[in-house]
């Protein structure tokens, strides 16, 4: 059972740090990674009529996949021990989530292919890089301003 509680807790951290501050904090972070993108890419002006296009079409329905995840979950969240739920219950939350993990691989495996049809590889390559860098720098400003 202990078990199932860690894994209930690691399912449930996402939903819990977004929480925090989530609307005034989730613009000006989009801000910050569009200007972090726009940098580090370099796109032509070709480059980027097709590019962004793409991308927040990519963004949308990634949020909205997470804005699902967030109703879906609500009951897990509400719920202060695992105790108190059934077997069932429990199983069902934990494969409602490997769900939406698997939906969200699908819209990442759709538009690597939208992106890889429309570009060169290279500059597909330096998105998801980007993408990575962005993460750890946006990590590593939360940390610093946690220390300050």
């Amino acid at each position: 059972m202990k078990n199932l509680l860690a894994i209930a807790f690691l399912l449930c951290l996402p939903f819990l740090v977004s929480a925090q501050k989530h609307a005034g904090r989730s613009n000006e972070i989009e801000a910050y990674k569009n200007t972090y993108l726009k940098e580090k890419l370099d796109l032509s002006a070709e480059e980027a009529k097709i590019f962004w296009p793409i991308y927040n079409s990519m963004q949308t329905e990634q949020s909205d996949l997470r804005q699902e995840r967030r109703k879906n979950m609500i009951s897990f969240r509400k719920s202060t021990e695992i105790e108190n739920l059934s077997d069932t219950e429990v199983e069902s939350l934990i494969n409602n989530e490997l769900n939406f993990k698997q939906k969200d691989l699908n819209i990442e495996r759709k538009y690597y292919n939208k992106l890889k049809s429309s570009l060169p590889i290279k500059t597909v390559g330096k998105y998801y890089r980007a993408e990575q860098t962005f993460k750890r720098e946006l990590l590593s400003k939360y940390r610093d301003t946690k220390k300050s």
